[in-house]
């Protein structure tokens, strides 16, 4: 290895010493994929898979706490200085009738292996014994030139699994590759396949593609867009490219480049709600956009329009019920920041108390950023959270339902309703004290009245 020894690591510790067991019964094994990609490019190793061809019950033999994992596909989890290592067999795969799924697999060797993984980075071996690298499809020669090219046909390759069409992209902005040429034309001819990947695995690939945050998620939805993927699984946000937005909130350019920027200052490992509020949060101008009657154009009630559409594509994708609640809050409520200075006190504090608040704050310093740059808005909120301490923004209560009931106050929604006016007057700062509650109530809610006059 030129830059980087997988086995050198911790990890890779662990892994080696798995592989030269096997190598001592006489079997061949190396590690396998991405650690070999990753070695090469000079990252460091994070998981190793080794491929042996040892049979599973061999490999059982060999390491009692063995368990299998994927007997169908012969791999089996190896435990190892506190880690675990997966093991398969070198296979071949038969047809893929379902588009994910091989119908047969039969154990071969590996240049068979090989053959029928994805890409040609992704298809290397290196053998930490022998400090040496096992190319037999080229993966060196790609890697150096930053180039992702599909294992054999691009065609039958996308055939088998078609979300391999979505690790195109993802694999090529994270790793900074240009895809090969043939490799991009077969995306673009079978980009609607991808329609019949289940949404959870898209969901998946979607977080992984957003998970790096930075130049390398901006450049996966690039992608997408290029290969026309996007229209398949987003095809909401295909109305954003060349959508015209007002300069002087805009200097950036249109909607997707707005998108795009957005997307770039997205940090590392972000909350995945906050990646995709990031991605989803002005879905709405191409459903709004209006030219008013001086040719400026508006995109009026957007964000409630936006989190509708958010909304959907949660589903649609398949994501928990507390990411979606937290994607379409963040949607519905970009826009609050443009009116926080001139908010009621009591309405500010209920905003600062929200549940996802650091998550609005966050959202909105990077839709700032990826447009006028004006944080004003954001340092205020800020400083408003400095000023007021959780007990400020969540007082003790004044009153509790047993003090109105013992007013006289019928059980039912109107000792709700009370209370919470009461705790909007506590949070305007006008009432204080238990019996200033108690004469406000009086006077506010004559016995009988459930509405404020």
């Amino acid at each position: 290895m030129k830059r980087y020894d997988p086995a050198a690591s911790p990890v890779g510790r662990a892994a080696a010493e798995v592989v030269a067991r096997l190598q001592a019964a006489g079997f061949r094994a190396y590690f396998a994929g991405g650690a070999v990609r990753d070695a090469l490019l000079g990252r460091p190793c994070q998981d190793v898979d080794i491929a042996t061809s040892a049979r599973p019950e061999e490999v059982a033999r060999l390491f009692p706490r063995a368990r299998a994992v994927g007997a169908a596909f012969g791999v089996m989890l190896v435990p190892r200085r506190g880690r675990q290592f997966e093991v398969a067999t070198f296979r071949a795969e038969g047809r893929y009738s379902d588009g994910r799924h091989p119908d047969e697999v039969r154990f071969a060797d590996e240049r068979a292996d090989v053959e029928r993984r994805d890409f040609t980075c992704n298809a290397l071996f290196y053998d930490p014994v022998r400090h040496k690298v096992i190319d037999l499809v080229g993966g060196r020669t790609d890697i150096r030139r930053k180039l992702l090219r599909t294992v054999g046909s691009p065609r039958a390759r996308f055939g088998e699994d078609h979300l391999r069409m979505l690790r195109a992209a993802r694999f090529a902005a994270a790793l900074g590759f240009r895809i090969e040429p043939k490799t991009a034309s077969a995306i673009r001819r079978l980009a609607p396949l991808v329609k019949k990947v289940s949404r959870e695995r898209i969901r998946e690939e979607l977080a992984k593609m957003l998970a790096p945050g930075g130049a390398a998620a901006r450049r996966g939805f690039e992608l997408l867009l290029e290969l026309g993927l996007l229209k398949q699984i987003l095809p909401e946000l295909t109305r954003l490219p060349g959508l015209e937005q007002p300069k002087q909130f805009h200097p950036e350019g249109d909607c997707w480049e707005h998108n795009q920027l957005a997307l770039e200052l997205l940090p590392a490992e972000a909350d995945f709600a906050l990646a995709m509020a990031v991605l989803l949060h002005d879905v709405g101008k191409g459903f709004t956009a209006r030219r008013d009657r001086t040719g400026r154009m508006r995109f009026n009630r957007h964000a409630e329009r936006g989190a509708a559409i958010a909304e959907r594509i949660c589903r649609r994708l398949a994501l928990s019920n507390q990411e979606r609640e937290a994607v379409v809050d963040l949607v519905a409520q970009h826009m609050r920041f443009k009116d926080l200075p001139r908010m009621r006190p009591g309405k500010l504090k209920r905003f600062l108390r929200s549940e996802r608040f650091g998550l609005h704050l966050e959202l909105h310093r990077i839709d700032c950023r990826a447009s006028h740059g004006d944080l004003s808005n954001w340092r205020f909120a800020r400083r408003k959270l400095r000023e007021h301490p959780p007990e400020a923004l969540r007082p003790a209560r004044l009153l509790t339902g047993h003090d109105l009931l013992a007013l006289g106050y019928p059980q039912g929604p109107a000792i709700g309703e009370i209370l919470r006016a009461v705790e909007e007057e506590q949070l305007e700062g006008r009432l204080a004290s238990r019996e200033a509650a108690l004469e406000w109530v009086r006077g506010s809610f004559p016995a009988g009245v459930t509405r404020r006059p």
